[in-house]
């Protein structure tokens, strides 16, 4: 294991010590503010005006350093500059080479300050999660927001860094005009992807994408999907490993596994009353014929997660084994008139779920500079299969027998995901690679590895990053000290046990959970009784289910485009939060039967608002606990994926329980008692959401 302060020690520029931020100094200040507000020596409201001045201050400092480097930068461009014009006229092949070379040292300065300023964010980050950390105070919250938009922020001068990326234009568009010097002289402007660049071009542009991760779509659908992101960047040989383990048609079926299953999942919805009770069940058994794949998937979830320690290909393959199972036997049982058969069959289906190694597949074995697009697509592929699996019933509307065996609207949703996970299971064998594992690599997880659930607030106010630093006169044993404080406070040791990682968990990321029980219980009602109500108060058929289910599932994908790409960059995550939060309770309440009758309009309207809220809640919510929960919680079998995940199970089975619970008072009574337990934990979570905010801030 390598400790952060060791790490930063050795990426540090030797002669540039004197101006990286000072982390050791304000890390020992933070811990003498604690002592000193103990003994009543401080109040709260000083520390915060000392330690907002004294970050300011030593922002500042590598803010006028980086533009000191900067403006030395530009000033031997120009000089190349000139060079590079006295050759248009007389070109010499020798000093052709020559100044290439000198553009490319120049490429490889400008590479040292692009480390030097992300080193610097990556402290400041850290710093300000210990400061939150040991005062119980959002403090990063606030000093990001009176920063991020101030016209004379030193935040702003180092993140928008206008400069720096004159400064790489200027080089890329110099080396690839001194590279084609015999053939075409078109410029780097007229080429959307320019072939065969420099290699300090992509050097720099790689240097550069580490510092330009903003707050856009890609960024929020990749939180959303819990997948955990690098933070301090990484060397050449991490990167050449990374691209060695990477193989795209294994992670195309990953995605693909992650699609079919969401069908799975859904696509029995529209039918399950209607199975039920061809099978001598009361119509609301389908609660449990439902929930039934929730509660296995929440044992399935954690054995997985175990497994992908060791392996991605072996649990795939019992993944669509045991699914293709499943499908079997849910198909079978209405032949064999067993509700057993068909629960079973439910069973092995949520036993087959592989989400937790999808997930873990794209954290570990796609390379960085993909990995937010490979996590978008994870997040877009659940929500395709979220409505193609209502569709998909809606379009199974026939019924024939072959010998004994019946195919109907309530069987051929299992013979089609049968068959499906059959053809899955012999592309999967044909194609996937297993990727190397590095021992050293499976003993230990470092830090580094665990940043992306730190705190994440500045590249939510700001279009960049920032870093860390240690002071250039500690000596060797203040280091180790410091390393070892570091150690026992984030301890890079993932949790061994779901009780160990409970106790990681802040009040804040409880809430955070609590919400996202709440927003999983209200949609489980919601999608798991549509069919029953929907029957009961309307006469809709199966076909109209379906198209009212598939119509909610293509909402999420447009949803998380204005979330992530407009609605985050206007408002604060726990503004949007809350106001979610109200809107789900405002849905639930317009989904009462109080007045009669109950129509079409006002069911088709409140479910929307209600699963349109939830789906916004979702997202901000999990941005939210990638970046607040224990740097623990971010590998290991069990994780931040894994806790949220079963969070988000347990709460489906508690719906789908109460659905089949409630239908013993009948199903004139099933919509609002079944809506009554969704407003009381939604009331629960805002008050929660609200206490815990003001609290904080």
């Amino acid at each position: 294991m390598v400790a952060f302060g060791k790490k930063l020690k050795e990426r540090q520029i030797e002669e540039w010590q004197g101006y990286y931020i000072n982390y050791k100094l304000m890390k020992k200040k933070v811990k003498q503010y604690t002592h000193q507000i103990e003994v009543g020596s401080l109040d709260r409201r000083h520390v915060l005006k000392d330690f907002s001045r004294m970050l300011d201050n030593q922002i500042e400092k590598t803010v006028l350093f980086m533009l000191e480097q900067q403006g030395l930068l530009a000033s031997r461009l120009e000089k190349l500059r000139e060079w590079h014009d006295s050759l248009q006229d007389l070109p010499d092949i020798c000093q052709i080479t020559d100044l290439r070379e000198a553009y490319r040292a120049v490429g490889q300065d400008l590479l040292k300050l692009l480390l030097f300023v992300e080193m610097n964010a990556i402290g400041i980050r850290k710093i300000l999660k210990k400061f939150d950390k040991r005062f119980g105070y959002r403090f990063t919250d606030y000093y990001v927001k009176t920063r991020a938009n101030h016209p004379y922020s030193q935040l702003q001068q180092v993140f928008k860094h206008v400069g720096l990326g004159a400064v790489v234009g200027a080089i890329s568009r110099n080396l690839h005009e001194l590279q084609n010097n015999q053939g075409s002289y078109l410029s780097i402007y007229d080429q959307t992807v320019l072939p065969l660049q420099d290699p300090v071009v992509d050097s720099i542009k790689a240097a550069v994408d580490r510092l330009t991760r903003s707050t856009n779509f890609l960024n929020f659908m990749a939180q959303h999907a819990l997948i955990m992101q690098e933070e301090l960047p990484t060397s050449q040989d991490e990167e050449a490993d990374e691209e060695g383990r990477y193989h795209f048609m294994s992670l195309l079926l990953n995605l693909a596994n992650t699609f079919l299953y969401m069908v799975n999942t859904y696509i029995i919805v529209p039918t399950a009353d209607d199975y039920s009770m061809s099978l001598g069940a009361a119509a609301t058994v389908c609660g449990i014929v439902i929930g039934s794949m929730a509660v296995a998937q929440l044992f399935s979830s954690v054995y997985f997660s175990a497994w992908s320690n060791k392996s991605y290909f072996k649990p795939l393959i019992f993944s669509s084994i045991v699914l293709f199972i499943g499908n079997l036997l849910y198909a079978l049982a209405y032949d064999f008139n067993s509700i057993a058969v068909l629960l079973i069959g439910r069973l092995f289906c949520g036993l087959g779920s592989a989400r937790a190694v999808n997930r873990r597949y794209i954290s570990d074995c796609v390379p960085l500079k993909i990995r937010m697009q490979a996590s978008a697509g994870f997040v877009s592929a659940s929500a395709l299969g979220m409505a193609c699996g209502p569709a998909l019933a809606g379009l199974l509307q026939i019924r024939f027998k072959i010998y004994k065996i019946t195919f109907n609207q309530d069987t051929l949703p299992g013979w089609v995901m049968a068959v499906a996970w059959l053809i899955y299971l012999v592309w999967l064998a044909i194609s996937f690679r297993e990727p190397a594992r590095d021992d050293e690599e499976e003993s230990h997880t470092t830090e580094e590895a665990n940043s992306a659930v730190q705190n994440g607030n500045l590249e939510k106010g700001l279009k960049q990053p920032l870093l860390i630093t240690s002071e250039e006169t500690e000596q060797e044993e203040e280091d180790e000290c410091d390393e070892s404080e570091e150690s026992l406070e984030d301890s890079r040791k993932p949790a061994n046990s779901i009780v160990a990682a409970y106790r990681l968990l802040t009040p804040s990321v409880k809430v955070q959970l609590l919400i996202y029980f709440m927003l999983k219980y209200a949609m489980e009602i919601l999608l798991s009784e549509s069919s029953v109500v929907t029957t009961y108060y309307f006469g809709w058929s199966t076909s109209s289910v379906a198209v009212f289910l598939a119509c909610l599932g293509l909402t999420v994908l447009p949803v998380n485009i204005v979330v992530g790409s407009y609605i985050s960059n206007m408002f604060e995550d726990r503004q949007i939060l809350l106001v979610s939060e109200i809107m789900v309770c405002l849905g639930i309440l317009l989904s009462f039967h109080i007045v009669v009758p109950y129509t079409v309009p006002q069911y088709v309207c409140s479910g929307l608002i209600m699963f349109v809220a939830a789906e916004v809640l979702e997202g901000v919510n999990l941005s939210l606990l990638s970046r607040v929960m224990s740097s623990r919680l971010s590998r290991g079998t069990y994780n931040g994926g894994l806790l949220s995940t079963e969070a988000g199970t347990i709460a489906r089975v508690i719906a789908d329980a109460t659905i089949t619970a409630a239908g013993y008072l009948g199903e004139s009574m099933l919509l609002n008692a079944t809506l009554l337990p969704s407003l009381v934990i939604c009331v629960v979570s805002i008050v929660a959401t609200c206490f815990t905010y003001n609290s904080l801030y």
